[in-house]
């Protein structure tokens, strides 16, 4: 799982780090909100966990970004302020959920815990992008020429792909995702799979395509 972790409180930002990535938890840290909503838009993650007073911008005019460019990542508030006006203005904003300062590490953890649960049981089983349908029951990838039948990792590369189009997703993220600590997996089988998928995408007739970037990141994208 990766965090998007938004904390202008250096040291604190450092210890909130620790904790997560001591539970397994890959975390990529900024400090303000501007690197925020950047990361957000072009990353993929599974929580965003957002400070509300950051430079250059606070963390709700961050969270409203998003979700206007269609970032459905669960988003967990952090904020010195306790008053009602505040959490429900967060809420109101597109949060999924809020926590104020001080808090327990522990109850960081249960809260982020619940939201990537709350996320897979609310997932849909048929991922669309473009004129491709992906269902992930069966693993067939669709389109209204053909269908055919996609292995266990080129599912989840597409899946990853599918659920953040447009999103850049580096090939370091799809080794600790799919690969994980497999020790004899090397990083150019990324390479290779997206390969694979680049073939049957265009076997069957596609509207997007993978599109990979100098930086090894690759992100789907409907072809105009």
């Amino acid at each position: 799982m990766r965090i998007l972790l938004a904390e202008d409180e250096k040291e604190l930002s450092n210890a909130l780090a620790a904790i997560l990535k001591h539970n397994n938890y890959s975390v990529d840290a900024v400090y303000d909100g501007a690197d925020a909503l950047k990361c957000g838009l072009y990353k993929s993650y599974d929580v965003i966990i957002l400070d509300i007073m950051m430079p250059k911008m606070n963390g709700l005019e961050a969270l409203g970004n998003l979700r206007k460019e269609g970032i459905h990542t669960p988003i967990l508030m952090l904020t010195a302020k306790a008053e009602i006006e505040d959490r429900i203005l967060g809420l109101n904003t597109g949060a999924d959920d809020y926590l104020s300062k001080p808090f327990a590490m522990g109850e960081l953890l249960a809260r982020v815990h619940a939201m990537t649960r709350r996320k897979s049981e609310f997932a849909p089983s048929l991922l669309k992008v473009g004129n491709i349908s992906l269902n992930k029951e069966n693993y067939e990838l669709s389109s209204k020429k053909s269908s055919l039948r996609l292995g266990n990792k080129e599912f989840q590369m597409l899946e990853m792909l599918m659920n953040n189009p447009k999103c850049l997703i580096s090939t370091e993220h799809f080794m600790e995702r799919i690969w994980g600590y497999d020790e004899e997996a090397e990083i150019n089988v990324v390479l290779v799979y997206i390969s694979y998928l680049r073939k049957k995408l265009s076997s069957l007739g596609a509207n997007v395509k993978i599109n990979s970037r100098r930086d090894a990141c690759y992100t789907l994208e409907e072809i105009k």
